[in-house]
């Protein structure tokens, strides 16, 4: 009863926000950054420490731009995840722009209908994952690992599949894409691989922004047992509230590829991705609370 009730009050604030006009919600995005970032200091530390760590040429002065930098964006992600409850389809996709969606659709009319796509939480990530429209011949899914509290579990799953997307528990993952490649039915499968997988499903580290990191393997082995196309999506932030996504192909054949070089092209694509405009990542998830030694 108390995750029902839990749920209808957050539901109800979240649509409340969500019918404001985009240059209202950025007003309440800049009165959040106050208090996320000068009066609570929301992960603070971890956002320093991670940026120092990531970039030790950098001068304080630059470190602090770059954490306010990062604290604006991330309260406009906030707002601009709100605005999903009542955002038109219209609007969302002139503001979250695909370039090239032929390429998804191109390479499920293949021999394998199953498209992987390797994103990371850089711009916004939930505007193009919850958007299913963004490909016109191909199901759009993304694995998702559901939150411990329900009510912010049940918003999510309906913000991101309002529009049509579908989620895969990430405890199901690969039965689903094997029946999804059975079945031949045209589908991308996002998976989100920059954030830090647990002790026992790390398998493979490399370097990333200067440090020893460790990367989900997941997507790789699904890809190269089934011998499916991978894509990696690069994501820009043109301006605020503006984005636009290109899908660039890595393999159409991820069978003959070495072991753990999809995940070593991602962790470089990505880190590319993030040294054109650090302060538009997620630098509040704790990504190297890990060392190699210890693990």
């Amino acid at each position: 009863m108390w995750n029902k009730i839990a749920y209808a009050l957050l539901y109800g604030w979240v649509k409340l926000h969500a019918i404001l006009p985009m240059r209202l919600l950025y007003v309440l995005s800049d009165v959040l950054y106050i208090l996320v970032y000068k009066v609570v200091g929301y992960r603070l530390r971890v956002v320093r420490r991670s940026m120092k760590a990531s970039f030790p040429e950098k001068t304080d002065s630059e470190l602090r731009r770059m954490e306010r930098e990062f604290y604006h964006h991330f309260c406009d992600y906030i707002v601009e995840t709100i605005k999903l409850a009542h955002i038109s389809e219209e609007e969302v996709l002139k503001r979250a722009h695909l370039k090239n969606p032929e390429v998804i659709d191109r390479l499920s009319e293949g021999e394998h209908s199953c498209v992987i796509l390797y994103m990371g939480h850089y711009g916004n990530w939930e505007w193009f994952t919850s958007v299913n429209v963004l490909f016109k011949h191909t199901q759009q899914y993304q694995i998702y690992r559901p939150l411990k509290s329900e009510a912010f579990d049940r918003l999510f799953i309906y913000l991101r599949t309002r529009f049509g997307a579908r989620g895969i528990k990430k405890n199901n993952t690969g039965r689903e894409i094997v029946r999804l490649e059975k079945n031949k039915e045209k589908s991308a499968v996002l998976f989100m691989s920059d954030q830090t997988p647990s002790k026992v499903n790390i398998h493979y580290w490399t370097s990333f922004l200067n440090q020893d990191t460790p990367f989900f393997t997941g997507a790789e082995r699904i890809a190269r047992k089934l011998d499916l196309p991978v894509v990696f999506v690069d994501i820009r932030k043109l301006k605020r509230g503006y984005y636009e996504v290109e899908m660039i192909p890595m393999v159409e054949s991820a069978k003959d590829t070495p072991e753990f070089w999809l995940t070593e092209q991602y962790a470089r694509m990505m880190e590319e991705c993030i040294m054109r405009n650090p302060a538009y990542w997620l630098w509040t998830h704790k990504r190297w609370k890990y060392k190699r030694e210890s693990v």
